[in-house]
C-alpha cells in the first residue's frame, strides 16, 4: 500500500495545477448542487418494525387528516386574568379564525371548553397540518406566526410546541466552527511555528467540509436527513480533515528540515504517514457505516453522512495536500519570529525533526517507561472511576423540558405542565385496527381511564376504518413511569381489546420516542460486538500480532466507558447544570451508538500513529522498552496536537443552545481527550513496556497467511534506500 501512496503523492505534487483545478471544480459543483436543490434537514424519522410506526402507517392510510404534522398552540392569559375572560378570549378566537386560513392547515380545534386548563388561565389548541412536518413550508409557519398576532395584541402569551412549529428547524450557527478553527489554528501555529504550515490543514479541512455539507444538503431534497447528521458531519469533517493533514504535513516538514528534496519528501510523507491515515480513516468509515445494523433510517443516514465527511477528508489529504505542498514549497519552513523569543520556533522545529531526547515528549516517554507499573495502575484506576456513573445511564429522546427557557417549546412545556399536568406534553394514541361503534369506543376510553398512571382518556376521532382514543399519562414524556405505562398497556393488550372487540395499537410521538430508545438499547450490545470484532480484525492486520489488538480494544472500552460516565454525571445527573446551562435529562438514546462508532475510529487513529512508531523502532533495533520510549517520544508531539485540535472542535460545538448538540460535543471531546492522553500516550506505552518483546509475538503460520499492509512504510523506505539529504528514487 505504501508504494501506491508514494506514487499518488508524487503524481499529485508534480501535477499540482491539475489536482487543484479538479478539486476546485468539485467544490464549485457541490456548492451549485446544494444551493439549487433547495434541500433542508428535518428531525422527523421512521422506526421500522416498531408498534408506533405501524400506528403511524395505519393512520396515514385510513385517516390521512391526522397523519400530518401537529402544532400545539399554548395561549396563556395575562396576569390576574383568565383565558375565558372577554378580552383574552376574543383574542384567541380572532387568532383561530386566521389560523384556519393558513396554507396547509387542515384544522385548528376550538379550545372552549375542553382545551381550557382547570384554573382557566391557559388554552391549548391543536393545529393539524395536511402534510408531514418536513413538508410544511416555512412560508406556512410564518403565516401561522402572523395569524396569532390578534391573541398577542389582546395580551395573551403565545408559545409553540409539537412536531412542527415556527422555529422548529435548527438555524445553523457558524460560531462553533469559527471557535474550533481558531483554536485549531493556534495549536497548529504552536506545533509548526509557521503560518503557511499552520494554514494548510485548515484550508484543506474547510474545502472538504464544504463539499460534504453541500452534498448532504442536496441529498436532503430527496430524503429525510436529521439536523444532527450535518452537525456530526461537520465535526468529523473538520477534526479528521485537520488531523489527517497534520500527520502528513508534520512528516513532510521534518523531512525537509533534515535536507530531503521537496518532491521526494511530499511523496514519502504520503507513502508513510499517509498509510496510517488511510488505515485510520477506513476504520472510522467502516464503524460509521456499521450503524446501519441498528435498522433505524435516520441513524443510518447520520452514519453515512459522517462517513462521507471522513472519506472526503481522506481523499483531500492524499491528493490535494501534496499538491498544495508543491505550491507552498519551502515556505513551510519560514518560521514566525517574535521579539521576546527570536528564533524559538525554528529551534523547536529542528529539535523535533532531529528527534532530540530533550523534547517534552521524550521526557514524558521516559517517565512513563520508568514508572510503567504505577502509571498503568493510576491511568486504569482513573478511567474506571470516571466510568462508574455509566451504570446509571437512562436512554431516551429529550422533550421540550430539556430545552433552555429561551426556546418557545420549553416555555410551552412549562405552561402545559403547570396548568394541565405533565402528561399533556406527551399524549399517547390508542388506535383500533378496524372500525368500532361509538359505544365500543366509549367503553375503550373508560377502560383506559381505569389504567394505572392514566390521567384521562378521550375519543378524538373515528371513521368506518379506525377509531382513536387519546390517552393522557399522569407523568411527563421523559418520565420512566410513562415508558412503564406504554409497556403496561401493550402487555395488557388482550384485556383492552376485549372492551372494544377489535385489535388495538399504542402509538403517538411519545410512544415512538420510547420505541426508538428501546430499539437502540437492544441494538447496543450487538453493535459493540461488531465494533470490537472489527477493531480486532483491523488492528491484527495492521500490526500482525494478537496482543496489540487486545490491548487496544481494552483501552478503547475503558476510554469510551469513562466518556459515558462523564456524560451521565454532567447531563443526566445534572452536575453540569449551571456550567453548561442545561436541564438534567435522559441520555440521548442514539448517543452511545455514535460514540462507540466515532471514539472507536478516533482511538484507532491514535493507536496506529503511536504504535506504528513503536513497531518501526522495534523492527530496526529489537529493544522492546527502548522502542516504546523512542516511538512514544517521536509521536507525542503530533498526536498531542491532533488530539487538542479534535478536542477543541468538539468543545466548540458546546457553544450552542441545543442540549443535544451540547451533549454530543461534550461526549466526543471527553472521549477524545481521555483516549489520546490517558490511554494512547500513557497507559498503552506503559503496558507495552511491562509486556516487553512478547507484545509482538505471533505464530509462524500467522506471518505466512496474514498479509502485511506496511502501514509504517518500512518496506518502502528500505526499497528506496533512504538517506537524509539524498533524492528518493521512485519505486518500480
Amino acid at each position: 500500500m505504501s508504494t501506491y501512496l508514494f506514487r499518488l503523492g508524487r503524481w499529485s505534487f508534480r501535477h499540482r495545477r491539475v489536482v487543484l483545478g479538479l478539486w476546485l471544480v468539485v467544490v464549485v459543483a457541490a456548492v451549485l448542487l446544494g444551493t439549487l436543490s433547495g434541500g433542508k434537514t428535518n428531525d422527523t424519522f421512521t422506526i421500522p418494525g416498531t408498534e408506533s410506526q405501524r400506528t403511524a402507517d395505519l393512520l396515514k392510510r385510513t385517516m390521512p387528516a391526522l397523519a400530518g404534522g401537529q402544532t400545539q398552540l399554548v395561549l396563556a392569559a395575562p396576569a390576574q386574568a383568565k383565558i375565558t375572560d372577554p378580552g383574552p378570549k376574543a383574542g384567541v378566537e380572532a387568532a383561530l379564525a386566521q389560523v384556519r386560513g393558513v396554507p396547509q392547515v387542515a384544522s385548528a380545534a376550538d379550545p372552549y371548553p375542553a382545551g381550557i386548563s382547570p384554573d382557566g388561565q391557559v388554552a391549548l389548541v391543536t393545529v393539524q397540518w395536511t402534510d408531514q412536518p418536513a413538508d410544511v413550508k416555512d412560508s406556512s409557519l410564518d403565516a401561522l406566526k402572523a395569524a396569532v398576532v390578534p391573541a398577542q395584541q389582546a395580551g395573551d402569551q403565545v408559545e409553540y410546541s409539537g412536531s412542527v412549529f415556527p422555529g422548529w428547524r435548527l438555524a445553523p450557527s457558524e460560531l462553533p466552527e469559527v471557535i474550533g478553527l481558531a483554536v485549531a489554528f493556534l495549536v497548529l501555529l504552536v506545533t509548526f511555528g509557521s503560518l503557511v504550515a499552520a494554514g494548510l490543514p485548515i484550508l484543506t479541512a474547510i474545502l472538504g467540509v464544504a463539499v460534504t455539507l453541500m452534498t448532504v444538503t442536496a441529498l436532503a431534497a430527496i430524503t429525510n436527513i436529521a439536523s444532527t447528521s450535518t452537525t456530526v458531519a461537520i465535526m468529523l469533517g473538520l477534526s479528521c480533515g485537520i488531523d489527517y493533514g497534520l500527520f502528513i504535513l508534520f512528516r513532510h516538514r521534518n523531512q525537509v528540515l533534515q535536507g530531503m528534496p521537496l518532491e521526494d519528501s511530499a511523496a514519502l510523507a504520503v507513502g508513510t504517514a499517509g498509510g496510517s491515515v488511510v488505515f485510520a480513516a477506513l476504520t472510522v468509515i467502516i464503524a460509521l457505516c456499521g450503524m446501519a445494523v441498528v435498522g433505524i433510517p435516520f441513524l443510518t443516514v447520520m452514519g453515512l453522512a459522517g462517513a462521507g465527511a471522513v472519506a472526503m477528508a481522506l481523499l483531500i489529504a492524499l491528493t490535494l495536500l501534496p499538491a498544495l505542498l508543491g505550491f507552498a514549497g519551502r515556505r513551510i519552513t519560514v518560521f514566525v519570529s517574535t521579539r521576546l523569543r527570536p528564533g524559538h520556533h525554528e529551534r523547536v522545529a529542528k529539535t523535533s525533526a532531529a528527534e532530540s531526547p530533550h523534547t517534552l515528549g521524550a521526557r514524558w516517554a521516559r517517565f512513563v517507561v520508568r514508572y510503567r507499573i504505577w502509571v498503568s495502575v493510576v491511568g486504569v484506576g482513573l478511567l474506571v472511576v470516571l466510568a462508574l456513573p455509566a451504570f446509571s445511564m437512562e436512554l431516551g429522546l429529550p422533550s421540550g423540558a430539556s430545552q433552555p427557557t429561551s426556546k418557545t417549546q420549553r416555555r410551552a412545556y412549562d405552561l402545559i405542565s403547570n396548568h394541565f399536568g405533565p402528561g399533556y406534553n406527551g399524549p399517547l394514541l390508542v388506535v383500533t385496527e378496524t372500525g368500532a361503534t361509538p359505544a365500543a369506543v366509549q367503553g375503550l376510553a373508560a377502560a383506559l381511564t381505569g389504567q394505572p398512571d392514566v390521567a384521562a382518556a378521550v375519543p378524538i376521532a373515528a371513521n368506518p376504518q379506525v377509531a382513536i382514543v387519546q390517552v393522557i399519562p399522569r407523568s411527563g414524556p421523559d418520565d420512566p413511569a410513562t415508558a412503564g405505562l406504554v409497556h403496561g398497556l401493550r402487555d395488557n393488550r388482550a384485556a383492552i381489546e376485549a372492551t372494544v372487540g377489535t385489535p388495538v395499537l399504542i402509538g403517538g410521538t411519545t410512544a415512538s420516542n420510547i420505541d426508538v430508545s428501546q430499539k437502540l438499547s437492544d441494538a447496543l450490545p450487538v453493535f459493540l460486538v461488531v465494533v470490537v470484532g472489527l477493531a480486532f480484525f483491523l488492528l491484527t492486520l495492521a500490526f500482525r500480532t494478537i496482543l496489540v489488538p487486545i490491548k487496544s480494544i481494552i483501552g478503547f472500552l475503558l476510554s469510551v466507558a469513562a466518556a459515558f460516565g462523564a456524560q451521565v454525571a454532567m447531563f443526566q445527573w445534572g452536575w453540569g447544570r449551571h456550567l453548561f446551562n442545561i436541564t438534567p435529562t435522559e441520555t440521548i438514546s442514539f448517543l452511545p451508538l455514535i460514540m462507540l462508532a466515532i471514539i472507536f475510529g478516533l482511538s484507532s487513529d491514535y493507536e496506529v500513529f503511536v504504535v506504528s512508531r513503536i513497531k518501526e523502532d522495534f523492527t530496526a533495533h529489537g529493544d522492546a522498552r527502548g522502542a516504546v520510549e523512542h516511538g512514544t517520544a517521536r509521536s507525542a508531539r503530533v498526536v498531542t496536537a491532533a488530539a487538542l485540535i479534535m478536542f477543541s472542535i468538539f468543545v466548540a460545538f458546546m457553544f450552542t443552545s441545543d442540549p443535544i448538540i451540547k451533549a454530543i460535543g461534550f461526549s466526543f471531546a471527553t472521549g477524545v481527550f481521555l483516549d489520546a492522553f490517558v490511554v494512547r500516550l500513557t497507559v498503552v506505552p506503559a503496558v507495552m513496556a511491562i509486556i516487553g518483546a512478547r507484545i509482538w509475538y505471533h505464530p509462524d503460520w500467522f506471518a505466512r497467511y496474514v498479509p502485511d499492509p506496511d502501514i509504517e512504510g518500512t518496506r518502502l523506505e528500505e526499497h528506496l534506500g533512504l538517506t537524509p539529504g539524498e533524492p528518493v528514487q521512485s519505486p518500480r
